[in-house]
């Protein structure tokens, strides 16, 4: 409150004063502070923000204001906020810097993650610190637009170690879901004895006892209902306690109270009001171009609107609270409205702001009009090509409504449904589907739309209640965009194989499918092979679409590839080159995914290519790299607000590490995952993981079990073939011989068709454990040849344990010293523990003495923190470590400099001689 033109202390408000005083300390300590201020309407929240306002001496301030009205418009309240601090965008590494100038429309490019984004904003905001703590004040952020919101929710995860303070304030009715799980100050109603306090400082009249009684009582301590309903009360009220009780609630009592102070000042101040209202930004030359437009007298008009205490006009138009904004739209009629949207659409340069002038322009349209739908429809184009997906299907939503053509009408309605789907307004997104069907949609149309449904059938209930309209659309799609159906089927054939064991029929399905389609032949193109290979394998058999498989998979390693079609097909052909057991192209493609994902930025594509690159990494024997990237992926988790990535990188590094605790604990995690159910290769997948820990722990009927469950699907491939390879190690050391000669069988028939190094060194490593004599040895080396040349060392290691264990029962000694000697030499190496303690348990038993495992460093760093040092002993400068693991380069730094002291090391030079892989680490 301010009394005799200066602020003093608020009243009631010590304890909350306090919490903002020491987090500003902080920050001038050189630590970051985040804190969302909740409370409803009138409770104090925008004065608590001018409380740090008033204290921010030394302190650089940065401030935005949501504003219901532009809540459509991706990125407009980011763009508010980082506006004074664009100076600082040249120091950004260009990915980032071409992102955040994407999304504020500054350059024309590619649609910018909205991560990256958020990555860029936090780069932003700590290079913009300099010499001065950095204070971000965000006020009705429950009204910014909803990427703004989950920009801002990214970066205040990540802050840390920048002089940083972001606080925001949130009204409390709004969802909970805005800016959620950050550390909140809840802002309640003053106590009896404040409020009177506060309400005797605003009433000098006479005030009847029992009227202060019953404001104070109405009111609930809530500040601006006490400042402001004593305004609308007649003086007869005041001084006797006479007049008709409210009941509304009490924001509809202070914004009815704020609509009788605008209806009381003259016409062209109420007009003056709704322009300001109607135009979000709070432009005052906008306010005044568009004032004189309609023959406004502005500089009277805003003396009086300052005068009312409603409005100030300074560098920004700011209004007294927010509830004004909507009286002054309540307090005149449509056609008036319709006016001053007129005005300010004439007013505004469309050079700069093309999509606000367009949203005026269509605000002032009363009925059909093909001119202002074709500019939303371009409008739309713009906002979608800065990833502002919701307000590019709101301009497209009101092209639809204004479109006088029912043929244009179902396209643009067509149009604003896929935006709506993919803004994730799935319910809106059918409606407007529904919309386009009933216009005059072609065939190609009608395909498109068809894929739309199947697409939010799949969002909202599963994949597999999808396929049924994913296999429609595909079939629709083909004659007109082969291209496009191609991709669907690609999608529905990956959800059935997801679902997996858990779908009624859906491979098999979206297989005929596949191939009922014309032009899946030899000379077909190598995505349409790659369908029609995996279509094969599930219809006919391994033998039959393996080697389609095969050609395909060869083309994608040779062809030249766009960034679309690498991002789109190269998951895919990773996972077949799995399946097919051709090692040498999972590691080359998923290598190639892994950059392209990671240097344009497609943070959608990046978790999954890192799993890919990671599971890759594992068979390679390399698990350090594998938990690189398991620490990498992680990081998106975090920042994306998802544990599954940080699991499912634990479920496939850990069983080789033997560590039970955290194999069990991500199994469990996976299993229970709600938005996992319904997918059976989650099965799969914990099941294999299970099995490779007990076999590593010599628990044989645990693998067993587990095997035979990860191998019940060999539809779904992948990991589902490696749980047979696991089945048979578990049933030879049980006697199961025969359930072993099973699996050895189908596995042979497998490799006999791939043919690679890989999958005819795992056959002979299989058949040699239901084979004896010369003949299980003679499998045992052909296999430990075959995995060398393939470039699997975690199976040819293996291979060389059972080959040790086998010689060791053979009691042909020598060899088998020195055989399992390689093998402890080499699982040791790649910190697959459990497999490299059998193979010392061997070693011990056929009379070596060989030391356990030696101690690691006794410097714990955690698994960020060995990244980090990692990558700095890399040479990778601390943006470039930010940019790998969403942190800025404050943090960065931070961390390294608790690395150094953990390491006893006082600069980067030092870092490259310490061992980093005989360190310990801790979660």
């Amino acid at each position: 409150m301010v009394r005799d033109g200066a602020r003093t202390e608020l009243i009631g408000r010590q304890d909350e004063c306090k919490v903002l005083d020491n987090l500003l300390a902080q920050a001038r300590a050189g630590r970051s502070g985040v804190l969302v201020v909740r409370g409803e309407a009138g409770i104090g929240k925008t004065e608590l923000l001018n409380h740090l306002l008033d204290r921010a001496t030394g302190c650089r301030v940065v401030r935005a204001v949501g504003v219901q009205s532009e809540m459509e418009l991706s990125y407009a309240g980011l763009h508010q906020l980082c506006a004074p601090l664009l100076s600082h965008l040249e120091g950004l590494p260009e990915p980032q810097r071409n992102a955040l100038r994407t999304a504020f429309g500054m350059q024309v490019g590619d649609a910018p993650d909205r991560f990256l984004v958020g990555l860029a904003t936090l780069s932003l905001l700590a290079a913009a610190v300099g010499d001065e703590p950095l204070l971000c004040l965000v006020d009705d952020a429950q009204w910014l637009d909803r990427v703004s919101a989950q920009t801002l929710q990214f970066v205040a995860r990540r802050l840390l170690a920048e002089p940083v303070l972001l606080v925001l304030a949130v009204r409390e009715s709004g969802s909970r879901e805005v800016l959620a799980d950050l550390p909140e100050l809840a802002v309640r109603g003053l106590g009896e004895r404040d409020s009177r306090e506060l309400l005797g400082s605003v009433v000098t009249g006479p005030l009847d006892q029992r009227v202060r009684d019953r404001i104070v009582a109405e009111t609930r301590g809530n500040p601006l209902a006490l400042v402001e309903l004593p305004r609308g009360l007649a003086l007869l009220e005041m001084a006797g306690g006479f007049g008709v009780p409210e009941t509304r609630p009490l924001s509809s009592q202070i914004e009815a109270g704020f609509l009788r102070r605008i209806r009381s000042l003259p016409a062209q101040t109420q007009q003056l009001l709704l322009i300001a209202a109607t135009e979000p930004v709070g432009d005052v030359s906008l306010l005044r171009s568009a004032a004189e437009r309609l023959g406004i007298d502005v500089d009277r008009a805003a003396t009086e609107a300052e005068a009312s205490g409603l409005l100030t006009l300074g560098t920004w138009v700011r209004f007294r609270h927010p509830l004004v904004r909507s009286a002054a739209h309540r307090a005149v009629g449509f056609e008036e409205r319709r006016r001053v949207h007129a005005a300010l659409a004439e007013s505004i340069d469309a050079t700069l702001y093309p999509e606000r002038r367009v949203w005026h322009l269509a605000s002032a349209t009363a009925g059909p009009d093909e001119n202002v739908a074709a500019e939303l429809e371009g409008s739309a184009g713009r906002a979608q090509a800065r990833g502002g997906i919701a307000a590019a299907a709101a301009f497209l939503d009101r092209a639809t409504e204004l479109t006088p053509d029912p043929v244009r009408r179902g396209a643009r309605a067509l149009a604003a449904a896929r935006a709506k789907y993919q803004a994730g307004a799935f319910d809106t997104a059918r409606e407007l589907v529904d919309a386009a069907e009933l216009s005059h949609l072609d065939e190609a149309g009608a395909g498109r739309a068809t894929l739309l449904r199947g697409q939010i059938m799949s969002a909202v209930k599963s994949a597999s209640a999808g396929l049924p309209l994913l296999l429609e659309a595909a079939k629709r799609l083909q004659p007109f965009d082969s291209a496009l159906a191609d991709q669907t089927y690609r999608d529905a054939i990956y959800a059935a194989l997801t679902a997996g064991r858990l779908a009624t029929g859906g491979v098999r399905d979206v297989a005929e499918a596949v191939l009922s389609t014309p032009g899946r032949t030899g000379t077909a193109s190598r995505e349409t092979r790659l369908l029609t290979g995996l279509a094969r394998v599930v219809t006919d058999g391994y033998a039959v679409g393996a080697p389609i498989l095969l050609d395909a998979v060869a083309a994608f390693r040779t062809g030249e590839l766009s960034r679309e079609d690498g991002l789109g097909w190269l998951p895919f052909a990773c996972r077949m080159a799995h399946s097919t057991w051709d090692f040498a192209a999972w590691s080359e493609l998923s290598a190639r995914l892994v950059d392209l994902a990671r240097g344009s930025g497609a943070l959608a594509v990046l978790p999954s290519a890192l799993l890919l690159r990671l599971s890759n990494r594992v068979f390679a024997g390399d698990l350090r790299a594998a938990a690189s990237l398991t620490v990498e992926a992680s990081a998106i988790g975090e920042a994306t607000g998802s544990s599954f990535l940080a699991h499912y990188g634990a479920l496939v590094v850990e069983p080789f590490r033997g560590r039970e605790s955290t194999t069990r604990q991500a199994i469990e995690t996976l299993t229970q995952d709600r938005l996992l159910r319904g997918e059976g290769k989650v099965t799969t997948a914990t099941q294999w993981a299970a099995a490779v820990l007990y076999n590593g722990l010599g628990r044989y009927e645990e693998a067993y079990a587990a095997a035979e469950r990860g191998c019940e699907n060999p539809q779904e491939l992948g990991l589902s073939l490696q749980s047979r390879v696991e089945l048979v190690e578990a049933a030879v050391r049980l006697g199961r011989t025969e359930r072993a000669a099973e699996a050895v069988r189908t596995i042979e028939e497998m490799a006999q068709v791939s043919g690679t190094p890989w999958a005819l060194g795992i056959s002979a490593a299989t058949r040699a454990l239901v084979s004896e004599g010369e003949a299980a040895d003679a499998l045992h080396r052909e296999a430990i040849e075959r995995l060398d040349a393939a470039g699997v060392r975690m199976d040819s290691a293996r291979a060389r344990l059972r080959h040790g264990e086998w010689l060791r029962l053979e009691r042909r000694r020598a060899q088998a010293r020195t055989r399992l000697g390689e093998a402890h030499e080499m699982l040791d190496a790649a910190g697959a523990e459990a497999f490299a303690e059998r193979a010392r348990r061997e070693l011990t038993a056929a009379g070596v003495k060989v030391p356990g495992r030696a101690a690691a460093e006794t410097a714990l760093l955690t698994a960020k923190e060995a990244e980090i040092a990692r990558l700095a002993q890399g040479g990778f400068t601390n943006p470039e470590i930010g940019a790998r693991l969403f942190l800025s380069p404050h943090t960065v730094e931070w961390h390294l400099r608790k690395v150094f002291a953990k390491l006893g090391i006082s600069s980067r030079k030092e870092i490259g001689s310490v061992r980093l892989e005989t360190m310990a680490t801790t979660p």
